[in-house]
């Protein structure tokens, strides 16, 4: 199965507005929403009219600039991202000061999605992957077999071994406690069509998500193309509510 997510929804109008072109043409299955920003509002409201399958991007690393966040908000908020921007390996360390914040910020986004999309989240990420970072996993924010994004996976000669042991133990935490898809690839780069058909073709014995972010012109212009088109025509697509919870010699499908 594939699934195939557009991040970043209601972070600026031009992310809306391409997410929902893409929606409306079937060229994406799902979108993760981030609340408390500049377009937060309308695009929960065109929601409504999308066919596509909405989650919780979870933001804690880019500045609330939207009108409904409360100031106190805020200063949680900045404290987080300060400590995750300060250095590439801040992610994955665990700040036992900082953990009364990022649970502060973790249930005023659900209950923000909540009460823009009159529901909870059917799925969450993180931007910029911060769902993976180590105080939200080892804090334990997310309800365990929550429908979440997993970690990166790469092809063979992909990064390094330090990079690929460290995803394949999140990968391995992620498994035992959430739902979540058997691999997860970023479209980029999108001229590269000889890997998005592999990565299309893995899809037809595990379930794999692939990342988009439509409001950069050169992904856009893949998603909307004839080629993309005809790679989705031989595909199995689905959605994170599809996806269910492996046990011992059971199929996700």
């Amino acid at each position: 199965m594939l699934i195939v997510t557009a991040d970043d929804y209601g972070r600026e109008q031009a992310a809306t507005d391409s997410i929902l072109l893409c929606g409306s043409r079937n060229r994406i299955t799902s979108a993760s929403a981030m609340v408390f920003m500049q377009d937060s509002e309308r695009a929960a409201a065109l929601a409504r009219d999308s066919p596509i399958e909405f989650g919780l991007h979870l933001n804690f690393t880019e500045l609330l600039n939207g009108a409904s966040a409360p100031g106190p908000l805020r200063l949680h908020h900045d404290r987080v991202r300060r400590f995750l921007t300060r250095h590439k390996l801040a992610p994955v360390l665990y700040n036992p000061q900082l953990q009364h914040s990022f649970r502060i910020l973790f249930k005023a986004q659900c209950a923000e999605y909540e009460r823009l999309y009159h529901l909870p989240p059917l799925f969450y990420n993180g931007h910029h992957h911060m769902h993976l970072c180590a105080n939200v996993l080892l804090g334990g924010l997310m309800l365990r077999s929550s429908r979440i994004r997993n970690s990166f996976s790469f092809e063979a000669g992909e990064k390094g071994v330090f990079n690929r042991a460290y995803r394949e133990i999140v990968r391995r935490w992620i498994r035992t406690r959430y739902t979540s898809t058997d691999s997860f690839y970023s479209i980029k780069p999108a001229h590269d069509l000889r890997r998005l058909r592999r990565l299309f073709e893995r899809s037809h014995a595990e379930v794999v998500e692939i990342e988009t972010h439509p409001e950069i012109a050169e992904e856009t212009t893949l998603l909307l193309g004839a080629e993309y088109e005809e790679l989705l025509a031989d595909a199995q697509l689905g959605t994170f509510r599809d996806v269910v919870k492996r046990g011992p010699g059971t199929p996700r499908l």
